[in-house]
């Protein structure tokens, strides 16, 4: 159990936009190559494949947060108290 909770389940915005940019790079590129190929050899189905394995790329390179998309973690300020806490507080010591 503590091996499933040492994986890291989390991606960084930067990562994130990385992530987009590369998925859409993959289905682009490989839906232009299915759709001339399936042009050339007049199968569309051959379109519909290429296009599919590069959506099955995509996701095994895009979706799992690898390493190359925690790059840059965010710096969280600590917790302030907030005003009504305070303001709560400070009318317990007045009753």
């Amino acid at each position: 159990m503590d091996f499933l909770n040492s994986i890291p389940t989390h991606m960084d915005y930067d990562g994130q936009k990385r992530a987009e940019n590369l998925s859409r790079l993959i289905i682009t590129l490989f839906g232009v190559v299915g759709l001339v190929w399936g042009y050339i050899i007049q199968q569309f189905s051959q379109t519909v494949y290429i296009l599919g394995a590069g959506f099955v790329l995509a996701c095994l390179l895009t979706v799992p947060p690898w390493p190359m998309y925690r790059r840059k973690p965010l710096q969280w300020q600590k917790q302030k108290e907030s005003e009504s806490t305070t303001h709560s507080k400070s009318k317990k010591k007045n009753d």
